[in-house]
């Protein structure tokens, strides 16, 4: 059976121009994939009203004024704009099938890539932290790993890992040493720490919601933190949602992406010179458990299938994925291949974009210690 995934792509329909008008480029025509539906208006999230009548004056009685411009009839503006909007089409690449590339997990979360697009990702139930290498190799980085959930490499190449079981944050060097960079806030320890994503500074924002059992917690609630760079300190920035799951930002660090998933939503908000959050607004009406960002700014959330949304929080397109996903991350030599925990699996798809790499800011690059 065929894990050739299917893949919604929405977008904008194109009218047809008028034989009398100039000589244009065709749009483009991106071949359907199965499953595939056609774009739409409503998510065009280009600026402009496609597919609706744009009014042109009357110049009959000499008051009004043709809006087009000279040389082109409405028509065909709208036949040129939608062949850029065509151009870009899906965010995965022709022909491209989801690979299974490792299974027989118990369940597969918190994938993330290292500089050169091997892939690490975690066996929460087995209690590994597992790689797949650029060689299609997989072996074990760690055993015991305190029920390792999400995962994120430093500027150093340290492997960050969100420990559920162990209700923590910890460093891991490439030789395996643990290093616990945050365990309690004001005195009590975390709930279950579950995703995090780190800022050009080195500050760290992780989630730390409870799944299941909520015996033992001692925090007032599910919230997000940030850990200051070289961790002075350890700040509240989220204490409003119901469950927060999934975090990613945006590679200059100027907006964070946070899902609420008991809520059955996902926010943007302004990171601030000082690491905390402002201007809170509903990114989409949907919620998800990891999330990842390529160099478009598409957010990819996952849910029964893999939803991406432009930057404009509309939704673009669907990848449906054999497993209910889980989680997300662009890795690959390239940094163009979408690797996908789902359930028991590890797969990959094949894409036209790049994921997003987090910028690192200069005072990191010179060994200097930012101020936040």
């Amino acid at each position: 059976m065929s894990n050739k995934p299917k893949f919604t792509l929405l977008g904008t329909k194109t009218r047809v121009a008028a034989k009398n008008e100039p000589n244009l480029p065709a749009p483009a025509q991106t071949p359907l994939h199965r499953g595939q539906v056609e774009r739409t208006p409503a998510t065009a999230g280009s600026g402009l009203a496609i597919g609706h009548d744009t009014p042109v004056d009357s110049a009959k009685n000499g008051k009004g004024r043709d809006m087009a411009p000279r040389g082109f009839t409405i028509a065909s503006i709208v036949v040129a704009v939608a062949a850029f909007c065509n151009a870009q089409g899906s965010v995965v690449a022709p022909g491209a099938e989801a690979k299974k590339l490792a299974g027989d997990f118990r369940f597969t979360e918190g994938p993330a890539s290292d500089t050169a697009g091997n892939v690490y990702f975690t066996d929460i139930p087995n209690n590994h932290i597992l790689k797949w290498s650029l060689e299609g190799k997989l072996s074990t980085f760690r055993e015991n790993s305190g029920g390792a959930n999400g995962l994120y490499f430093d500027k150093e190449g340290n492997l960050l890992a969100c420990e559920g079981g162990g209700r923590r944050l910890v460093s891991i060097t490439p030789k395996g040493k643990v290093s616990v960079l945050a365990a309690e806030y004001e005195g009590k320890k975390f709930n279950s720490l579950n995703d995090l994503w780190i800022d050009p500074e080195g500050g760290v924002y992780f989630t730390d919601p409870r799944y299941g059992n909520r015996d033992g917690m001692q925090q007032n609630g599910e919230h997000v933190y940030y850990l200051t760079p070289c961790g002075r300190e350890i700040r509240r920035v989220i204490d409003d949602m119901v469950r927060p799951n999934g975090v990613i930002g945006t590679a200059n660090g100027k907006r964070l992406y946070v899902t609420d998933h008991g809520g059955g939503k996902t926010f943007v908000y302004n990171v601030n010179k000082n690491g905390s959050l402002s201007d809170k607004k509903l990114f989409c009406s949907e919620g998800s458990d990891g999330m990842t960002i390529d160099a478009r700014g598409n957010v990819y959330l996952t849910t029964d299938v893999v939803a991406v949304y432009n930057r404009q929080g509309e939704k673009i397109e669907e990848i449906k994925i054999p497993e209910r996903p889980a989680n997300v991350t662009f890795g690959g030599p390239d940094n163009k291949t979408l690797f996908v925990t789902a359930r028991t699996s590890l797969y990959s798809v094949d894409m036209q974009v790049k994921g997003a790499r987090t910028r690192v800011s200069p005072e990191l690059r010179s060994g200097r210690l930012p101020k936040r």
